[in-house]
């Protein structure tokens, strides 16, 4: 079955859950590489921000981020660098209203918005002559890309794709986040959606009703403001509708999950079981890791960031990798 063995080995000084999910986050110093901004105009009047980097002529490779990330997230200058540095041409696309700028439509994006994806591969496809080579969704970004990936079936036209610390089950993140020290990442989380909310609505009227400010828990914000503005019933029928994990078994394309088994956004039971991946899709999932951490290496000043090696190494890889129990 697709189940693989990781070779990932977590840093002896970071060896916790939240100790590999903080530490880069906190002291990561980001790379700097060479960045083309673009600004994609969309058919409904909004917008997406596109950020280049690598070579005009490799093949590219998507690249979407986690929950209110950015250009700026810890971990996408150093994935973008290292795949730049085997010759892939890499694109990142903030979601809307994130990275900073405000969209212009009380729509914004969710765990379950695959439309702008399309849009982007639509894009990239006319202007390139070709579609992109692939896809890296971390996090929500990787949730959405499942979704996607499964949405299509067979139909895809990516030739590989990765996703890294996928919540799965919306359900089930929304009800880890309010246990113990996960605590302070739905805080810290919530407080970002909660001023961009602000930021956007003090600039184009608000269709809803809500004080955005009492909302202290993503499944209470989900369900008064993200469920409400993308026409969802309420915030279970969000979180059914827009779970990745049962639209991994329609993944017709070479498709790597590397996923934490002691990530503290989700329960260590809401990853996909092995009957539930078909062939192409292979599931990576060391015991250590955290959520978007994944980091080795014999001191803070050498650290080694295996998301990057690892992706490199699926990209780059022309052979499946064996699958077993």
């Amino acid at each position: 079955m697709p189940i693989i063995d990781s070779a990932f080995k977590p840093a002896w000084w970071l060896r916790g859950a939240h100790a590999q999910t903080l530490w880069p986050a906190l002291f990561r110093r980001r790379p700097k590489i060479a960045l083309e901004h673009q600004r994609l105009e969309l058919p409904d009047g909004d917008f997406l921000d596109l950020f280049w980097s690598g070579p005009a002529t490799g093949r590219i490779v998507l690249v979407f981020h986690g929950l209110q990330g950015s250009i700026e997230s810890h971990y996408v200058k150093g994935l973008m660098r290292a795949l730049n540095k085997r010759g892939f041409r890499t694109c990142l696309m903030h979601f809307r209203g994130c990275g900073g700028i405000p969209n212009r439509l009380p729509v914004g994006y969710h765990s379950g918005k695959t439309d702008d994806p399309q849009q982007l591969l639509d894009h990239v496809t006319a202007s390139s002559g070709q579609p992109p080579f692939g896809a890296i969704g971390i996090s929500l970004g990787g949730n959405v890309l499942l979704k996607w990936l499964g949405e299509q079936g067979d139909r895809s036209p990516l030739q590989r794709a990765m996703a890294i610390s996928v919540p799965f089950r919306l359900e089930d993140a929304a009800h880890r986040l309010e246990r113990g020290l996960s605590r302070l990442y739905q805080r810290h989380l919530i407080t970002h959606l909660r001023q961009a909310y602000h930021d956007k609505f003090s600039r184009i009227a608000s269709p809803l009703q809500v004080d955005v400010d009492h909302l202290l828990t993503f499944r209470d914000f989900d369900h008064e403001v993200t469920a409400a503005l993308h026409g969802f019933a309420g915030v279970d029928d969000y979180y059914a509708r827009c779970s990745s994990r049962q639209f991994v078994s329609r993944i017709r394309i070479p498709t790597l999950i590397l996923h934490a088994r002691n990530d503290p956004f989700v329960y260590s039971s809401t990853p996909p079981s092995a009957d539930e991946l078909p062939p192409q899709v292979m599931l990576e999932i060391p015991e250590k890791g955290g959520h978007v951490g994944f980091i080795g290496g014999t001191l803070p000043g050498q650290a080694r960031y295996y998301i990057e090696q690892r992706s490199v190494e699926w990209m780059t890889d022309d052979d499946m990798p064996r699958a077993h129990r």
